[in-house]
């Protein structure tokens, strides 16, 4: 991979030209790449792939995920200079280095962006489809009419289980080994004779899509291995650093101490909790009350979200001091345990402002034993997170929802469930506590009413 030759020209787009706004992927850009535009392209894709995994991981119709697509792409991949195929390879280039370094992260970015892929080429027109077919060279020839003559009756069928129009001798079909098209055929979407699928025009989306996977997955694999053998050692303190970093990076709104808008008092925490924390902070601020204390994982993810939700300094003290006295005593928790309180508030060592942990951070922690911290979706039994749920009065039809999800792997969304279930209302995704704190004080929180407010002011103004 190569990002130093400068160039303003349009990429060619890997095995195409550039008629097409679509690629392959095949050939890395020889570009001469600022850090931050590496960064940055890649964030800027990774917003577009996590709002996409949201969207699949909810059921969404194949028509939403088309029009989702359409609106993430336009609004972060879109360039002010019209270069918008140069950021759309690098970014995918970019992020083939972060996420080739594991089994796990091969397979999620492969599934992501073969349906990114798959829903964008189904929106581009028919003239540009057969355009990118012609350009890439694909081998995809529709069938003559004495074969479609031969395996009407079959294809007939297939319509009819589909709820679809019959073929008739104007409809196009290509013949395409099995293999190439897996989704069609565990739909039963496709007619299968001799190890090969009769796939309508109508499908062929699906048929490119699978070319598609098919060399991005392989070239995963090769990228790995260059990526162990030369860039990581070569690149070691300018761009492995960005690389291993980009794939738990946070893209929410930014919850550290000078982004607060409000405060919370001490004498109100535990409704809070009861209320408002998400499952993984509740689960923490009731162990604490229960145990009187917290393991140092447990102590900076509680601690953090609640400075970030405006516990001040003053009250985050008293609070923790009040816990910890109840088994060790004021003074041993003055003398072990205070300094980072206010470490974590920027008030010792390099003063910084630290941020409360993002879903992401606490998803892959690793908590060990006699730990509360982590994520509950992930890190609990499935008997120990039904009774989790239980506790926040959630019914049965609703907690089993919530499970499914967290069988697939999707914490977050499980998250959002709950937050759905408990606040009777949709959220466009979790993908912070202190956001899942936030959307939830907006609902609960009782407004002021107006003629109240002006009451009050104008009792002010006279007193």
């Amino acid at each position: 991979m190569d990002f130093r030759v400068a160039s303003t020209r349009r990429l060619s787009s890997g095995g195409s030209d550039a008629h097409s706004r679509l690629s392959f992927y095949l050939t890395a850009p020889t570009l001469e790449v600022s850090l931050e535009e590496f960064e940055q392209y890649a964030l800027d894709r990774l917003r577009v792939l996590k709002g996409l995994e949201e969207a699949l991981s909810r059921g969404r119709r194949s028509e939403e995920l088309e029009a989702l697509v359409i609106d993430l792409w336009r609004k972060y991949m879109r360039t002010s200079n019209g270069s918008d195929l140069n950021k759309d390879i690098i970014s995918h280039f970019v992020l083939r280095l972060v996420y080739c370094r594991s089994d796990e992260l091969r397979k999620w970015f492969l599934s992501m962006e073969s349906s990114l892929f798959r829903n964008r080429f189904h929106s581009e027109a028919p003239d540009d489809q057969k355009r990118f077919l012609e350009d890439n060279e694909l081998p995809y020839k529709a069938i003559s009419t004495s074969d479609f003559e031969s395996i009407k009756d079959k294809l007939v069928q297939v319509a009819r289980s589909l709820n679809q129009p019959s073929p008739n001798a104007d409809s196009t079909f290509y013949k395409v080994p099995f293999e190439e098209v897996p989704e069609l055929v565990a739909g039963r979407k496709v007619y299968i004779h001799k190890g090969q699928a009769y796939v309508p025009s109508t499908q062929l989306t699906f048929l490119v899509a699978g070319q598609f996977r098919s060399k991005l997955s392989k070239a995963l694999v090769l990228t790995y291995r260059k990526w162990m053998s030369v860039i990581s050692e070569e690149e070691s303190d300018r761009l492995a650093p960005i690389v291993e970093a980009l794939s738990s990076r946070y893209l929410g709104p930014d919850y550290s101490q000078g982004k607060i808008k409000s405060e919370v008092a001490l004498q109100d925490m535990d409704d809070l909790a009861k209320t408002s924390f998400p499952l993984c902070m509740r689960h923490l601020f009731f162990k604490l009350r229960e145990e009187h204390h917290l393991k140092h994982g447990g102590r900076q993810q509680l601690g953090l979200f609640l400075k970030g939700v405006g516990l001040k300094l003053e009250d985050a003290l008293a609070f923790w001091r009040s816990e910890f006295g109840q088994k060790m005593g004021v003074e041993r928790f003055d003398k072990e345990y205070a300094y980072n309180i206010r470490h974590n508030y920027g008030k010792e060592g390099k003063r910084t402002d630290y941020t409360p942990f993002s879903c992401n951070k606490i998803i892959l922690s690793t908590p060990g034993v006699g730990d509360h911290h982590g994520c509950p979706y992930r890190h609990f039994s499935e008997e120990n997170l039904r009774a989790a749920l239980g506790s926040m009065h959630l019914g049965v039809r609703i907690v089993d929802e919530i499970l499914e999800k967290v069988r697939n792997r999707h914490y977050q969304v499980a998250c959002s469930l709950t937050f759905e279930a408990t606040h009777g209302s949709q959220t466009i995704g979790i993908n912070h506590p202190n956001q899942y704190f936030e959307q939830s004080r907006k609902i609960l929180q009782p407004k002021v009413p107006q003629e109240l407010a002006n009451d009050n002011t104008e009792t002010t103004t006279a007193s």
